[in-house]
């Protein structure tokens, strides 16, 4: 199943984490079907906990495209470049982390907002995002998928609404210097690191994305090291009074992997179907 995925280059795009169901497509979907039955999920431990969240947009269907969806895009988020992309392409549907809609955005439809709007809707796409219940989802989330990735093994899970991560080094231990070369080659750019270069590092904290704000209580939770997207000014003050180091690896870089788990459900690829009810 897994030829069924394939990524296009992203130079068309603009992103390197894009990714399309190819030719050998499944059973078209039936979008406004979908939407109409009720959602089992709702009732697991996850979607119990996800829906404590308070998220600052809507997640699931965010702009109804084609009834039918065989073909589906992904990518962290929903630029002007991924949906020209996606209309090249000529499919059905785009899914994403970061969509519309957030909750400090303006209504009005001008600008790079109308461009978006107007490309998704000339093209027919649907536009389905999910924001924090992609960043907690237990497997496929971009924390759990950050883990897997940097070989650390989740111990539990902290902070405004237990979105920071708690783990140790499979490998024992490491320099936060050794440490920042290793996420160097995962997320494929070079990190900025601040703080004691040559801390051994063992227990890590993280949060993808946005999540430096988080950095005192990484440190209060026995932090060696902590990782996330961003930085911010007070964030370098952090690591040197306290002596942990601070990892900068980049907000889209940080949330590329989720999605892609997503789209391809945890290692084996699913109808599209999947990623809609997933919410």
């Amino acid at each position: 199943m897994r030829e069924m995925l394939k990524q296009h280059p992203h130079e068309r795009c603009g992103s390197a984490d894009c990714h399309c169901l190819g030719e050998n497509k499944p059973e078209p979907l039936n979008i406004r079907k979908i939407h109409a039955e009720p959602n089992a999920r709702r009732k697991t431990e996850y979607a119990a906990r996800t829906g404590a969240l308070h998220d600052y947009a809507p997640n699931g269907l965010q702009v109804e495209g084609k009834g039918e969806i065989s073909h589906v895009v992904t990518g962290v988020t929903a630029s002007l470049a991924l949906l020209e992309a996606a209309a090249d392409l000529h499919a059905d549907a785009v899914l994403v982390h970061h969509g519309w809609f957030w909750k400090r955005d303006t209504p009005c439809i001008t600008g790079i907002r109308y461009k978006r709007i107007q490309t998704a809707l000339s093209a027919g796409l649907n536009l389905i995002a999910y924001h924090l219940p992609l960043d907690a989802h237990p497997e496929l989330g971009n924390n759990a998928q950050i883990a897997k990735r940097l070989g650390i093994i989740p111990e539990g899970q902290w902070g405004e609404m237990d979105l920071g991560w708690t783990g140790t080094l499979s490998a024992g231990s490491l320099t936060a210097k050794e440490f920042a070369g290793l996420c160097e080659k995962t997320f494929r750019r070079t990190p900025l690191l601040v703080g004691p270069e040559d801390k051994v590092v063992r227990r890590i904290c993280w949060c993808s994305g946005a999540a430096q704000g988080f950095f005192e209580e990484a440190v209060d939770q026995g932090a060696d090291l902590y990782l996330s997207g961003e930085i911010s000014e007070p964030t370098v003050h952090i690591a040197e009074e306290t002596g942990v180091p601070y990892l900068s690896c980049g907000h889209h870089a940080t949330e590329r992997f989720g999605i892609q788990a997503l789209a391809l459900g945890g290692g084996e690829l699913r109808a599209a179907g999947d990623a809609y009810r997933y919410r």
